[in-house]
């Protein structure tokens, strides 16, 4: 069994989110991915602006009808600050001998010596950096010290490539707040529930 592992505030969930997992899903042979809310993250301690239940619901409906990819809500139900490594060590318990394939950013990648027991973590997941169209080459060398180089050469033969998506949560945030259109940047399930609901209304 192979399950991806995709993390993020998903405030809301755009197309560009769905792209990222549609491609880590073909590129790495996924058998199922598993969309994960964040709840309180310890590098962004400001926190999301949609409920914990809006961001759900509008998990839901972008997946609706997508086999084998799945919303998994344990971070938000767990009390305090969440670390990435606890939630990890959790599906290995409930998925004896399946591989883990964690999808992060290079600037998540970047930033994985702040993260809470990286050696541990980097142990018991394969990393899937996202490599976005005009980044460069991704630099695995902030990895050095953390694992060995036998596993980070097999986290380099996991990146998945994508093309440059111009959408990010915070401008359809405030395109919603002002009222603007926010269509073909979300699913349309999803901008009906943002419009019906008036999640970013300011």
């Amino acid at each position: 069994m192979r399950i991806g592992v995709f993390g993020g505030s998903f405030d809301p969930v755009h197309v560009g989110h769905l792209w990222i997992a549609e491609a880590a899903t073909e590129v790495l042979d996924l058998d199922r991915l598993l969309w994960i809310p964040t709840a309180t993250q310890p590098l962004k301690p400001g926190g999301p602006v949609a409920t914990n239940e809006q961001r759900v619901e509008m998990l839901r409906l972008a997946i609706a009808g997508r086999p084998g990819h799945d919303v998994d809500q344990r971070e938000l139900h767990r009390a305090g600050v969440s670390y990435t490594v606890d939630t990890i060590a959790e599906l290995e318990r409930e998925h004896v001998g399946a591989e883990l394939f964690l999808i992060i950013g290079s600037d998540s990648l970047a930033s994985m010596r702040r993260w809470h027991q990286p050696e541990e973590l980097l142990s018991r997941v394969i990393l899937a950096v996202v490599r976005r169209g005009g980044e460069g080459e991704i630099d695995f060398s902030v990895l050095d010290g953390l694992v060995g180089d036998e596993r980070i050469e097999r986290f380099r033969g996991c990146v998945i490539e994508m093309p440059l998506i111009e959408i990010s949560s915070s401008e359809i945030r405030d395109r919603a707040g002002q009222g603007s259109s926010i269509r073909h940047r979300v699913p349309r399930s999803v901008e009906v529930y943002i419009q019906t609901n008036g999640v970013y209304r300011k």
